[in-house]
């Protein structure tokens, strides 16, 4: 709200000084606003002066005054600050009135309004091949968080979850269930693939020759018709129906389910290949290591064929299985709405849907945007998907695919001894790889967690030690900035204080209790609310509640859900310092009636912010 204005003031001011000047606008200029983190510094900041000196050749300062003057009348700030102050060298420091902002946000909020381009996520996209780890619930957070926060600013999401059935580690996993053999209950079926899968990989090193029945099984899998495909398929719903009830817990869902069979057999394969077939970089190689094989040609690396990716580039191996990117390429053209070929949808459970061939046609797909959240290993094969769109003369699609790549997940050598593995080699981290059966199940997880959390709190009403396990387990995973990889430590994310899940929980459950014991009285702002009469600390909490429209703005714009974690945080902060030092329900009249009122309006903000998060709003802990 307020920082929209001062943009659009400062904008409108910089271009006039440029037009009178018949000055080009530099490319480098940026016109942002700062948080001061001194009071006495303002509640926004610019440094547009400065950024104009070298361009104008007058002092910083000179400039800051003229802003100053013009934007003291400016018809979009005239209401909403109440002065605006140079320092030195050449700041502008922007001083909101808050009488006027407490009047307007009542009638403001940041609810969508109407719907806006549709946008399409794709997220967890886990192989159905055996248990998840806590590496695949990091993607999965990523990706449901965004699509809340899509939803929130107005856009009409959908959200797809990209199961590969056709793949090497389901192939693998079914080699496993007929080459090797287990005594050992299992809770779940994914926790036997688990083993089967590890067990396989390693037989595999003791027995080369069983890889050439993983190429058979692939083959048969792609066609769909052998008794082998059928295990294949059966071990792969059972997998993916465990995987989704596992995510609910997590406040994750998906829209859709799309099997890589349904691509290759509805043959959308089939029609790309005749696209690609019309460019220029999308070629069959008849000589070197990839003689056979239909690979994309990247012109960066065509020279190099030693390049690490350069596996990458192929679509078709000389055995004439496909790549998982060709069939991702095929995927995207579809997710766009540029196939003349469509799925059919049958219910896999409860509000959602299924590729499958004798279902029902539906309205899903024919997105403006594609956002793609996979690990940063995979951005090699997502500039691929790029490119073959870029060639088949798809530039507005291409520019619309967005990749949100993040970190690894690994292990604390703590965490890691804890849950049972071997860390005698001392080191700081340790990876979880599902082939060597290194790891850690997101259900096992979630138990030691929630006994974690149980052990940790004296009363127990209100939510249960489970649900606030797995908001602890979610917020941790999206508190890091993306490219961060995250070393997860058991104990660091159980802490009650902190940038914490549970900090979070605690600070919005006791505005709850302040609220419910003030009862009505106070909810709704009677009172001129003058800077003045605001003492630091609920000045410092407005202002915060203040900033909430213009975060989530900036989140969704670069895609970083850590940026509203970073927000409640500090928001919370400043809630437990206000309601350290300023007494709330012992104070009396206008006061108290403004601290009732910072206090719901701390609560709504919160709500708004946990929601999006994917977090409960517990009114008691």
């Amino acid at each position: 709200m307020i920082h929209e204005q001062l943009i659009a003031a400062i904008e409108e001011m910089t271009e006039s000084m440029l037009l009178e000047g018949k000055l080009a606008r530099p490319e480098k200029l940026v016109i942002a606003l700062e948080h001061p983190v001194n009071l006495e510094h303002g509640d926004y900041s610019s440094n547009i002066a400065m950024q104009l000196a070298k361009l104008l050749k007058r002092a910083p300062a000179q400039i800051a005054g003229e802003f100053q003057q013009k934007l003291q009348s400016h018809p979009l700030l005239s209401h909403s600050i109440a002065q605006i102050e140079v320092a030195s060298p050449g700041f502008l420091n922007f001083y909101v009135d808050w009488s006027w902002w407490a009047a307007a946000s009542e009638q403001t909020s940041t609810s969508k309004t109407a719907l806006r381009n549709k946008v399409l996520v794709e997220h967890t996209s886990i192989n159905p091949n055996k248990s998840a780890h806590i590496g695949h619930l990091r993607n999965s957070c990523i990706g449901d968080t965004l699509a809340r926060m899509l939803t929130k600013t107005g856009c009409q999401v959908e959200v797809h979850n990209y199961i590969d059935d056709l793949g090497n580690q389901l192939a693998d996993t079914v080699v496993g269930v007929l080459q090797t053999t287990t005594k050992q209950p299992y809770e779940r079926f994914g926790d036997f693939c688990w083993e089967t899968y590890s067990k396989i990989n390693k037989a595999y090193k003791e027995n080369p020759d069983l890889l050439e029945q993983r190429t058979s099984v692939l083959t048969q899998l792609e066609e769909g018709h052998s008794n082998v495909a059928w295990m294949g398929l059966l071990i792969a719903e059972r997998i993916v129906r465990e995987h989704v009830e596992e995510m609910k817990q997590f406040g994750i869902s998906y829209d859709v389910l799309v099997w890589e069979s349904s691509i290759v057999r509805e043959g959308f394969w089939e029609r790309a290949f005749e696209l690609l077939q019309k460019t220029s970089i999308f070629r069959k190689e008849t000589e070197g290591k990839l003689a056979g094989c239909w690979v994309l040609k990247h012109q960066e690396h065509e020279a190099d064929e030693t390049n690490e990716y350069q596996t990458d580039k192929v679509l078709v191996r000389s055995n004439g299985i496909l790549t998982y990117t060709a069939k991702d390429i095929a995927y995207h053209l579809w997710k766009f709405g540029l196939l003349d070929k469509d799925f059919r949808y049958k219910r896999f459970s409860d509000r959602l849907w299924s590729t499958h061939a004798s279902g029902a046609k539906k309205k899903i797909g024919h997105a403006d945007m594609v956002i793609n959240v996979i690990d940063q290993r995979q951005e090699y094969p997502q500039a691929m998907v790029k490119q073959a769109l870029l060639a088949l003369g798809y530039e507005q699609q291409a520019e619309q695919l967005r990749h949100v790549s993040y970190g690894v997940v690994s292990l604390s050598a703590n965490t890691a001894k804890g849950l049972g593995i071997d860390t005698s080699e001392g080191k700081h981290a340790y990876a979880m790889s599902g082939r060597q059966g290194i790891g850690i199940k997101i259900a096992d997880f979630l138990v030691q967690m929630e006994q974690i959390i149980d052990g940790k709190r004296s009363r127990k009403a209100g939510i249960t030690s489970h649900a606030i396990a797995a908001a602890s387990i979610r917020y941790y995973l999206l508190r890091f900035q993306l490219q961060t990889e995250i070393v997860f430590d058991i104990d660091q994310a159980t802490e009650v204080s902190g940038n914490t899940g549970v900090y979070m929980l605690y600070s919005y459950a006791r505005s709850c209790s302040i609220l419910q014991k003030a009862g009505e009285g106070g909810r709704s702002l009677g009172w001129e609310l003058a800077l003045g009469e605001l003492e630091p600390a609920e000045h410092q909490l407005l202002r915060q509640l203040a900033y909430w429209p213009e975060t989530l703005q900036a989140a969704v714009k670069e895609l970083s859900p850590s940026l509203l974690c970073s927000y409640v945080y500090d928001l919370s902060a400043l809630f437990n310092h206000f309601y350290a030092v300023c007494p709330i329900l012992k104070a009396e009249g206008q006061v108290k009636t403004k601290r009732i009122w910072l206090t719901e309006r701390y609560k709504q903000a919160m709500q708004e912010a946990l929601e999006i998060l994917g977090l409960p709003t517990p009114s008691r802990m």
